[in-house]
């Protein structure tokens, strides 16, 4: 079964779920006359509301590609999920108020054996199915399903908190209602605004895990004549789909044909392993021991060599002018790109080098 079709199932798992609840809640309430279990019945199929955006998220992100979106939909499921993550916000912050009157008009509770029966097993219930919607949400890295998975979570985590509260004030007397409520809204408001960075660091462009570029760059490395990976970017238009580039550096006697030949295998791998468009630039490695060759040495010893260098690449050497030029990649400190320039060419006085500073779209 695919990913798609994974995360649809387990959302219809969780309306039934959230149903067969909300039936139950409804039927103890109308035998009970209790309003209250009818009106939270109604709470939990309002909860379905969650597993219904995230089968429509996915259900959008599977349209094809277009004129007006040529790389698709996916980035459909980001919304999806940043709706959740809303939702699950906004039931911090409704917590939070409802447990502040609570601290500031105290009430006694009045639970009876029938709610008491209906709470417990709505705690249950909850705590089962948030479980398995966050873990599956977690192995198929979809941001709506986790989110879902933790809004039935909160839910149960409230109602217990409800219930040990009332334990406790039958037995001490001590109305500790309104601040356990105060400090589980804290920790959902928190969970919230966590779960709403996800989604939105990806659609604002969040790096690539560090993990995916390190198996990336070791896929690469081990093809015969690749002699170094480097800038590496990616785009994400969705779990399934991302778009991207990187440079190789290859020896400068390869043929033609022979750089087509690798460049197509290492985009192919990248679309089957991975799901990455990838474009693939490569950079001409001297070899051998010709005048170029030990230039570069030089250039790339002396620049590596330097504070601030966390990599040098690219080595152009122009035979008709006899410029060079190089790449530089720095740390995260140099924020002045031309002065830092000028100290690294400082270094190199006798050489009429071009240094381009390179930065680590990446890791």
């Amino acid at each position: 079964m695919d990913r798609s079709k994974q995360i649809i199932r387990t959302s219809v798992i969780g309306i039934i779920a959230n149903v067969l609840l909300a039936a139950f809640k409804a039927f103890v309430g109308i035998l009970a006359s209790s309003v209250a279990i009818v009106l939270d019945a109604v709470n939990n199929l309002s909860d379905a509301l969650s597993s219904v955006i995230t089968i429509a998220g996915t259900k959008l992100s599977l349209k094809p590609a277009d004129n007006t979106h040529p790389f698709g939909y996916g980035r459909v499921e980001y919304f999806s999920a940043i709706i959740i993550s809303a939702i699950v916000l906004t039931t911090g912050i409704t917590s939070m108020v409802e447990s502040i009157k609570k601290i500031i008009n105290p009430l006694e509770p009045d639970y009876t054996t029938v709610t008491l029966i209906v709470i417990i097993v709505a705690i249950i219930a909850k705590l089962i199915l948030g479980l398995y919607v966050r873990s599956k949400g977690k192995q198929l890295r979809s941001d709506a399903l986790t989110a879902s998975g933790s809004d039935a979570l909160f839910d149960a985590v409230i109602t217990l908190a409800t219930l040990v509260s009332a334990g406790i004030m039958l037995i001490w007397n001590v109305s500790l209602d309104g601040y356990l409520g105060a400090l589980i809204s804290v920790v959902i408001i928190k969970a919230g605004i966590e779960m709403l960075a996800s989604p939105i660091n990806q659609l604002l462009g969040a790096n690539a895990p560090a993990d995916l570029i390190h198996q990336i760059k070791k896929d690469i490395s081990g093809m015969d004549h690749v002699q170094g990976v480097y800038d590496i970017i990616l785009h994400s238009y969705g779990p399934n789909l991302s778009i991207g580039s990187l440079h190789v550096g290859l020896p400068d006697t390869m043929t033609a044909d022979s750089i087509h030949r690798l460049t197509r295998r290492i985009s192919e791998l990248m679309m089957q392993k991975y799901g990455i468009v990838m474009t693939v630039g490569i950079y001409s490695v001297a070899t051998g021991s010709s005048k170029q060759a030990e230039l570069q040495k030089t250039v790339i010893q002396t620049l590596s060599r330097q504070e601030h260098v966390m990599q040098v690449h690219g080595f152009f050497f122009d035979p008709a002018t006899g410029n060079v030029s190089v790449d530089v990649v720095a740390d995260r400190c140099i924020t002045n790109d031309e002065a830092f320039a000028s100290q690294l060419k400082a270094a190199l006085p006798d050489i009429p080098v071009s240094i381009v500073i390179d930065h680590n779209y990446s890791e």
